[in-house]
């Protein structure tokens, strides 16, 4: 016969059991939530699995490591144009890496650094952005609408930017890239 202290720890074993394979459930549904690019990196991450593809299987999990890292911020990632961030950070960071180890002369692993620039570049470049005609266009409009507004002197960066990027603002919602439009703000600032 069993006594009571046995008896309380199968059934805590068995109620382990329970909420272990009902994590194991909910992690499987857990990639349907985030940007269809971070849904496709999850299920192309399981693909390189079975491939036993480990140029792909590395740049994956990088990407994967940085946005889980990015969840536990006050900055999670939540978009596509998000991820492309990431995505080119991993590039710039591989290149630099290649070159170090090719001015090393670790050839075979400059190799694989570029392997996975290469896969990493075929991510970023299936995510859709404005195009920078689309921003000159629109910048140069604001730009226009704050020139009649401010009689004196030139229109402020920083109000141009609240018109474009801010609540409301032209590109709200829009998949353009904040880095990008800064950069033509900049410039069109520069030649007014």
């Amino acid at each position: 016969m069993l006594s009571r202290m046995q008896c309380r720890c199968r059934e805590s074993n068995r109620s382990l059991r329970n909420l272990s394979t009902s994590a194991l459930l909910s992690s499987d549904q857990a990639p349907s939530q985030g940007p269809p690019l971070l849904l496709r990196i999850r299920n192309d991450l399981k693909t390189a699995m079975r491939a036993k593809d480990a140029n792909r299987l590395s740049a994956l999990r990088s990407v994967l490591s940085d946005v889980t890292n990015s969840s536990k911020t006050s900055n999670p990632i939540n978009t596509d144009i998000q991820l492309l961030g990431v995505l080119r950070k991993r590039v710039r960071a591989s290149q630099d890496a290649a070159e170090e180890l090719g001015a090393n002369g670790r050839q075979e692993m400059k190799v694989k650094e570029e392997e996975q620039i290469a896969v990493l570049e075929e991510y970023a470049s299936s995510v859709q952005t404005v195009s920078d005609d689309e921003i000159r266009e629109r910048v140069g409009q604001v730009m226009n609408e704050l020139a009649m507004e401010v009689k004196e002197g030139k229109a402020k960066k920083g109000e141009a930017m609240k018109r474009l990027l801010g609540p409301g603002g032209v590109f709200e919602g829009k998949p353009v890239e904040k880095k990008d439009v800064v950069n033509i703000v900049d410039l069109a600032i520069g030649t007014t």
